[in-house]
């Protein structure tokens, strides 16, 4: 009797001392992490603002391969969800939430020096109040780095189970933000380090227009001298084609990049026609959207802008199709249904030269948001949308190109347009000064944005 008297004493002075301890432990945890990456601070608030690439660095995802997500809310900024499902109990269900971001996107330029996001957690992790915050502050000696410090925070209360959960904390969601934070690393390295915050795309929904167009190419070294006539040249075979065909071409002309060679530029000179049914060889043919090549096909003209090399073989011949689906009409001519679906555009407001850098700011851009994109088959395009006005040698008034990259995922809207912010135009006077007329473009700075 007195050996189950000392058992029962004791369990009571284990019970005791568990409650004290439970008492005087933390009524709340905290961890955090730092990281610096090697990225403008914008690109790495972008990432972490909205939720599309986050399957892409969550620990979850090396824990479980067949983890299911799904997005909800808003798009983009607080309000924006992630939720998945795990049949792994390690992982199992939950929810994120972007409780708050400051400053908004549109203030984190590069005079701004931090920024801080949260997420709410809501998940199996024991306690209340669970929430990241990560915080951000520009680094480097010309701010072109970024140190990201991620915390998670979380309130026990008196519940002593959850303070004694405290002891864990390094557990799982020490290992998800450390884990999380290397792989958001690896994810921005494939972004290229340029400043976009002067950027204001929309998505616009493009409708699907019947076309002409030639493929060709130039060295780069000749510079817009050379753009010039190759676009001219290609824009006389189109119209000449069409004269041919009986339809006339009813817009401005479409520039289709191929490759932007250190070297050599390729790339598809368009026009807009005004019929969707071309008869060619005797055939009435429909004109259809182009597809993804063939790599067992043989090479030719349509993809290498070598012209001397068109319709080499039968299967090229006049009435038939290349590779890429699109309806040969003679040598050097194809038509095809062009645009069709969402893309992300934007404005250039100069020379021809700084289209090139507006489609790298608007790629870095899609990629930080997490808009989906080929640029296999539906490649950036622009469309000189108001031409050059001169007199004699003076330019009086500055080209505008309207650039367009195709989305094959993305939101109805960016957030630049759901806020309603416009971008400058060449009818409120904020042309730009032209870019150098060589290869190179103009500084970022000069970037002009989309409509």
């Amino acid at each position: 009797m007195m050996r189950v008297l000392e058992f029962i004493v004791a369990l009571i002075i284990v019970a005791v001392a568990a409650v004290v301890v439970g008492v005087v432990m933390p009524g709340n945890g905290h961890i955090e992490r730092s990281l610096v990456i090697g990225k403008d601070m914008r690109q790495v608030y972008d990432v972490l603002s909205n939720y599309r690439r986050f399957p892409e660095y969550s620990e979850q995802r090396d824990a479980d391969r067949n983890i299911k997500f799904d997005f909800s809310g808003k798009a983009y900024g607080p309000g924006a969800e992630i939720s998945w499902a795990s049949d792994d109990g390690k992982v199992g269900n939950g929810k994120f939430t972007i409780a708050s971001a400051d400053p908004s996107f549109d203030k984190v330029d590069s005079t701004a020096k931090k920024a801080t996001i949260v997420w709410n957690v809501d998940n199996d992790w024991r306690g209340n109040d669970k929430h990241f915050t990560i915080d951000l502050e520009r680094n480097g000696s010309r701010g072109q780095l970024t140190k990201v410090t991620w915390s998670y925070d979380v309130d026990y209360g008196w519940n002593l189970i959850n303070r004694y959960s405290n002891l864990y904390i390094h557990g799982d969601p020490d290992v998800f933000v450390q884990a999380t934070l290397n792989n958001l690393q690896n994810v921005l390295a494939g972004v290229q380090n340029v400043d976009y915050t002067k950027l204001i795309p929309y998505i616009e929904q493009t409708q699907p227009t019947p076309v002409l167009v030639v493929s060709t190419s130039i060295e780069r070294k000749g510079g817009l001298e050379a753009l010039d006539d190759a676009t001219n040249k290609a824009i006389g075979q189109i119209q000449a084609a069409a004269k041919k065909l009986g339809v006339s071409t009813t817009g401005p002309r479409i520039i289709y990049t191929t490759n932007y060679g250190d070297q050599t530029y390729t790339f598809d000179v368009a026009m807009p026609i005004s019929a969707t049914s071309l008869t060619v060889a005797g055939q009435s043919v429909e004109l259809a959207a182009a597809k993804s090549p063939d790599l067992n096909a043989p090479a030719s003209a349509s993809t290498s802008g070598d012209a001397a090399n068109a319709n080499a073989g039968g299967d090229n011949a006049p009435g038939g199709h290349d590779r890429f689906g699109r309806l040969i009409v003679d040598n050097d001519v194809r038509a095809f249904l062009a645009f069709g679906g969402p893309a992300l555009k934007a404005v250039w407001n100069g020379t021809a030269a700084g289209v090139p850098q507006t489609r790298d700011l608007m790629k870095a851009y899609a990629q930080t948001h997490g808009y989906k994109f080929d640029e296999v088959v539906n490649r950036f395009y622009d469309i000189e949308a108001k031409p050059e006005v001169k007199q004699g040698d003076e330019v009086k008034q500055y080209a505008e190109y309207d650039v367009y990259l195709p989305l094959s995922w993305a939101p109805d809207q960016t957030p630049e347009q759901a806020a309603g912010i416009k971008p400058p135009t060449l009818d409120d006077g904020s042309e730009q000064a032209p870019a150098s007329s060589g290869t190179a473009a103009a500084p970022a700075s000069a970037a002009s944005t989309g409509k």
